[in-house]
Parts: C-alpha cells; structure tokens; sequence
C-alpha cells in the first residue's frame, strides 16, 4: 500500500520539524551569550524563526536580575508538551486517514 509509505514519510517529516525547531532555538538561545554571533544576519533569521514562540513566554516571565529564565521554561515546555503533543496529533490524523482508506 503506498498510502502506508506516504503516511510513515508524512510522520518522519513532522518529525524532523520537531526536531530541527528544537535545533534551532537552541542555537539561538546559546548564541545570545556571543554578542558577535548574536546580532548577525543568520541569527536575525533564526530569530524570525524562534521569538514568535520565545516571546509568548518573555510576556509572562519577567527577567530574573540579568538573567531570562523563560527561554528555559519555553524550551523544557516546547520539548515536554508542545513537540510530543504535535506528533501524538499527526499520528492520530494519519491514522484516520489510513482507516477511511482501507
């Protein structure tokens, strides 16, 4: 059945999303600590990327002294909750679709 291979592809694909997003907002969290790196052209890029979702967590955490925890909360709840969340939720889509076709 190649509407099973589409299915498992559609759900590595979302993997790698996962974990490519997850990648990416590490590096921009660590390279917040090199200022050179920080501001240049492929960090305001990922920055496009990564501070829609950062900064829902900026609203609600105010900095502690010099140092921002809610990079920290928004990656452990990214990596906890949203990221197995996405997946559980493709899986279950695809699965329906797998059981309407056969």
């Amino acid at each position: 059945m190649i509407i099973v291979h589409v299915a498992q592809a559609i759900m590595t694909i979302g993997q790698y999303v996962v974990q490519i997003y997850l990648v990416l907002m590490i590096i921009y969290i660590l390279s917040s600590w090199i200022p050179p790196l920080y501001h240049s052209r492929l960090m305001q890029y990922v920055a496009s990327i990564v501070e829609p979702y950062l900064g829902i967590f900026r609203r609600f955490i105010p900095p502690i002294g010099m140092i921002d925890f809610s990079p920290i909360i928004a990656f452990l709840v990214y990596n906890y909750i949203v990221a197995p969340a996405f997946l559980a939720g493709l899986s279950t889509l695809l699965s329906a679709i797998l059981s309407l076709t056969s």
